[in-house]
């Protein structure tokens, strides 16, 4: 049997934890037929409204559709948002046991206003203060307990810089994985970009390593290696991912890198692309430990997700299909 087919066999018995930024996307769609009189901005004829899972719940619904059980683990406020949330992940079967309301900051909201399918405006309710320590301390009694109790293969952090990951939290998390032996992999964000000593799965963009290590130029098998190196010396971690938008994924491990080219497709919406190959990489590596397969893997799923209109979770249907025609499987 190929790993690959392993891979696919295997995903209904994948038990996931994903620890991070949660938010809740809220779509206003109409048309725009005039200039408002009041000022020169576009007047949108309300038509229909969708509210959408973001953030590190969109990884989480990743895992779903691949057919993996999921616990998300984040924060909402005690609000009307935050229960929406909850609602939605509750319809798409993604455990909320570990979901904690905080009464001292709002439900992360993205609301975006499009005229055609085509964004004119979005308007952002957060807060990105670092959580409070007893909110901290909360989380982390309750999640170390989970993870002991039921040791989930795989756990991944999800950072998207508002205030939920803390160098703390992330440090403790961390230590807790590697003692049960459970892989860790992480999208990391500017802020906390070096504070996750230890993981095995390290998943950056081009334009955010280039940023945090001060390199400039385009990417090169020299330079990605270099990078890597860089990383490895204060990271410590197993293996590197680094996502080159069109040009493909470069993956490495102490004893092999690799380029692989981008799939050609009908590029659609590149949104929660990378949301998708975080977790199919994570999911790949957690169940085979090969990180040729998972950066292939992740690489062509990367791919098939743009081809949508708008954010939506891969089709591990498709993913498999599309696998099969490539020969892997």
């Amino acid at each position: 049997m190929s790993s690959f087919r392993h891979f696919f066999q295997e995903l209904p018995r994948l038990r996931v934890a994903v620890l991070g930024d949660l938010m809740l996307d809220t779509y206003f769609f109409g048309q725009v037929d005039r200039v408002s009189p009041e000022a020169p901005v576009p007047v949108v004829a309300h038509q229909r409204q969708e509210e959408r899972i973001g953030g590190a719940g969109n990884v989480a619904l990743n895992f779903k559709s691949l057919g993996a059980d999921v616990q998300l683990i984040s924060i909402v406020g005690s609000d009307a948002p935050g229960q929406i949330l909850r609602d939605l992940l509750t319809e798409q079967a993604v455990g909320t046991d570990l979901l904690f309301a905080d009464p001292n900051r709002p439900t992360t909201r993205k609301t975006r206003v499009l005229d055609r399918n085509k964004q004119l405006l979005r308007l952002d309710h957060e807060s990105v203060a670092e959580l409070s320590p007893e909110m901290e301390t909360q989380i982390l009694a309750q999640l170390t307990k989970y993870l002991i109790s039921e040791r989930p293969q795989l756990l991944v952090l999800e950072d998207y810089n508002k205030g939920m990951l803390t160098p703390s939290l992330i440090e403790s998390v961390i230590r807790t994985c590697r003692s049960l032996n459970i892989v860790t992999a992480v999208d990391p964000k500017k802020k906390n970009f070096f504070a996750y000593r230890g993981v095995d799965l390290f998943k950056p963009n081009w334009r955010e390593v280039a940023d945090a290590l001060n390199v400039s130029g385009d990417p090169n098998p020299s330079l990605l290696e270099q990078v890597h190196g860089q990383l490895h010396e204060r990271l410590d971690h197993a293996v590197s991912l680094i996502t080159l938008s069109d040009k493909g994924i470069f993956y490495q491990t102490d004893s092999h890198a690799e380029w692989l080219n981008g799939f050609k497709r009908n590029v659609a919406d590149v949104s929660g692309a990378g949301d998708t190959v975080i977790a199919v990489a994570a999911a790949a590596y957690a169940l085979t430990k090969d990180a040729s397969i998972m950066a292939k893997l992740a690489n062509l799923a990367g791919g098939l997700v743009c081809e949508q209109v708008g954010t939506s979770p891969i089709d591990r249907e498709r993913l498999e299909q599309e696998s099969s025609k490539l020969g892997w499987c």
